[in-house]
């Protein structure tokens, strides 16, 4: 009570120019509080200085935490659209040592009963296979050596043909009629056209290089003896660069075959004579047939002389007729004797020769023909078996790679470890178990072929992939720094290098939200820490730049206006619309390159009251080098 009676007196005892002066102050005061910049503490009245300093670039985005490397198991069994069954499968988040390796931990098995069915039965076609395939191979080596025999029998003929042929009209004579007449040639008549739906064409189809082959294997066989060799076929032989590649021939229009060419007559008429003759078996029988005619002759001579005495000797007497008829007789007889003498080489020149010379060539010739023929037809034979033998064996060939197929699928249904590193169920972020429907891994579920099993990632290698906004993937570039934070550990800051900027927007987000472009970035986090694990949540600040002495503001008080960038500037007795020029931003603060000077007020938001209770803006425009993002809100 003392103490308020003596604030009573104080007041009554000062003048009343003291009060009107308080008054004044009062109200000025909260003129300038309601009026002018700074409305006080309220959100929308807020103001920062515009500052001078340093000024880091860099881009805040959040991520996931991943390996760089990892080893992706998947499921290698193919038993059908079914699936199979996993029965055994290692503990999600279990942590596979360089051990486990060592020992050969098996870390998932799956049901190999289906396989086991399957393996039994085609042991079974195998066998099967395997004996069609020896059978081949057999067939064609007894074909083979039948071949060789076959052709070494008619070459045997055909040389003695020769010789018989040499023989009769001597080896001069026989050469110069075989090179005259072709008598070593086989005769080719003219074959007909082969029609759309008839026969194979030789040089084309399946069978083509099985004859081609064979043609060139008795082609250059010799002409006799055992020296022929012929080799059998190898597995899938590889073509020859020399040899020329079979091509299809498209048969041609039905066309009438020309009359087939008669064999030229041999005339023999102009060796009938011992001095065109060679010492052969025609030349010693001519030569006979003279013989006997000279002898013949010269006892027709003798005869003739002895009747021409006798008869001398008759007219005288000195003989008895008897005597003269016996010389008479004689005579008569060796004149017939002369006569068949003649007759005979008559018959021997025109018949005989002519009838023996033409079987001895055409015997010649037809063996010739039959060595042909048997050559034919030994191609034919290989190749028809050795194209069975090419069927066996790709037969047996395929039924030997399913077995082999089987027994891997059978081992693929035990997957052992072979990296360390830590167990994760499904395939990671490329896993499709969210899109594809498959069953969750676990013992009993059903898993299909080529489906991500498990996932084993390197823990010594990690890194953060984040998806970088359009507007900021300009700046972004492959090897800038980074700073992660992980949201477990606030405390430890890591540092980290882009590795990789996606060229296309996320696919996955486009679908999601088309009006969203984001790229994914990954940044490869130096070190090794144990307390990392994939999958976790962490913040990454990639520098992009640094400016080291900028006139700097709050990116959210920077507004658009008709095509340039404003801000609102607390004068001290009025708010200010001001054109200002900006630079480089990050997520907090842009760079003001001019229309602001350092120290000056500028509101954090534009302000509620009229345009015209706000200052207009300068007459001279300032133009902006960058425009800033349009941010409405933003850190302070």
């Amino acid at each position: 009570m003392p103490a308020n009676n003596s604030f009573q007196d104080f007041v009554k005892r000062q003048p009343l120019w003291r009060f009107v002066v308080a008054g004044v102050a009062v109200v000025a005061v909260l003129f300038l509080v309601f009026r002018g910049g700074g409305r006080g503490p309220g959100f929308e009245g807020a103001t920062f200085a515009a500052r001078r300093g340093p000024l880091n670039i860099t881009v805040l985005e959040g991520g996931s935490l991943q390996s760089i490397e990892s080893q992706q198991i998947k499921c290698e069994v193919r038993v059908g659209y079914q699936g199979t069954k996993i029965l055994r499968i290692v503990d999600e988040g279990y942590l596979v040592t360089d051990t486990d390796v060592k020992n050969g931990k098996v870390l998932i098995e799956l049901d190999s009963s289906e396989i086991d069915n399957q393996i039994v039965q085609q042991e079974i076609q195998f066998q099967a296979g395997a004996a069609s395939f020896t059978d081949a191979q057999q067939n064609y080596e007894i074909q083979r050596n039948q071949n060789v025999s076959d052709i070494k029998a008619t070459e045997q003929k055909e040389r003695f043909a020769r010789m018989d042929f040499d023989k009769y009209l001597g080896e001069k004579v026989a050469e110069d009629l075989v090179q005259k007449y072709d008598m070593d040639k086989p005769v080719l008549l003219p074959v007909e056209p082969p029609r759309a739906d008839g026969p194979i064409v030789p040089g084309a189809g399946p069978d083509a290089d099985a004859a081609n082959r064979a043609v060139r294997m008795l082609a250059d066989a010799p002409p006799a003896g055992p020296s022929i060799t012929l080799k059998a076929p190898t597995p899938n032989p590889a073509p020859s660069p020399s040899t020329p590649t079979p091509t299809p021939v498209t048969p041609a229009a039905p066309e009438a075959a020309p009359p087939a060419p008669e064999p030229a007559a041999i005339d023999f008429a102009p060796y009938a004579d011992l001095d065109h003759l060679g010492a052969g078996q025609a030349k010693q029988m001519l030569r006979k047939l003279e013989d006997d005619l000279q002898v013949a002759q010269k006892e027709l001579k003798q005869a003739t002389n002895t009747l021409s005495g006798t008869r001398r000797l008759f007219e005288r007497g000195f003989v008895t007729r008897t005597d003269l008829e016996r010389d008479e007789i004689a005579m008569d007889n060796v004149n017939l004797k002369v006569q068949t003498a003649e007759t005979a080489k008559a018959l021997f020149l025109k018949y005989e020769f002519v009838k023996a010379a033409e079987q001895a060539a055409s015997a010649y010739t037809e063996t010739v023909r039959e060595l042909d023929r048997a050559k034919k037809a030994a191609i034919s034979k290989l190749a028809q078996t050795e194209a069975r033998l090419r069927s066996a064996e790709a037969q047996y060939n395929v039924q030997l790679r399913r077995r082999k197929e089987l027994v891997e699928q059978k081992d693929n249904c035990i997957i052992k470890a072979t990296k360390p590193g830590l167990v994760v169920y499904g395939g990671g972020r490329d896993d499709g178990n969210y899109y594809g429907g498959e069953e969750r891994i676990r013992e009993g579920a059903t898993v299909r072929e080529r489906q991500a099993i498990i996932t084993i990632p390197n823990l010594t290698r990690m890194e953060v992939t984040v998806k970088i906004h359009e507007s900021y993937i300009k700046k972004v570039k492959k090897g800038q720094k980074a700073k992660v934070t992980i949201d477990a550990f606030p405390d430890q800051i890591l540092e980290a290098e882009v590795t990789k900027v996606a060229v296309l927007p996320d696919s996955q987000n486009r679908w999601m939200n088309p009006d969203l472009k984001v790229y994914m970035t990954d940044l490869s986090i130096g070190g090794t820490h144990d307390w990392v694990k994939p999958g976790m949540s962490a913040k990454v600040e990639i520098f992009v730049d640094r400016l080291d002495d900028v006139v700097q503001i709050p990116v959210q008080a920077v507004v658009p206006d008709g095509g340039q960038q404003v801000c609102y500037v607390n004068t001290g007795f009025k708010t200010e619309k001001r054109v200002i020029q900006t630079g480089q931003f990050n997520d907090e603060f842009i760079e003001v390159v001019a229309g602001l000077k350092e120290g000056e007020k500028i509101l954090l938001r534009p302000p509620s009251i009229g345009p015209e209770e706000i200052a207009p803006t300068s007459d001279k425009p300032v133009e902006a080098t960058e425009k800033a993002p349009p941010v409405a809100t933003g850190k302070a």
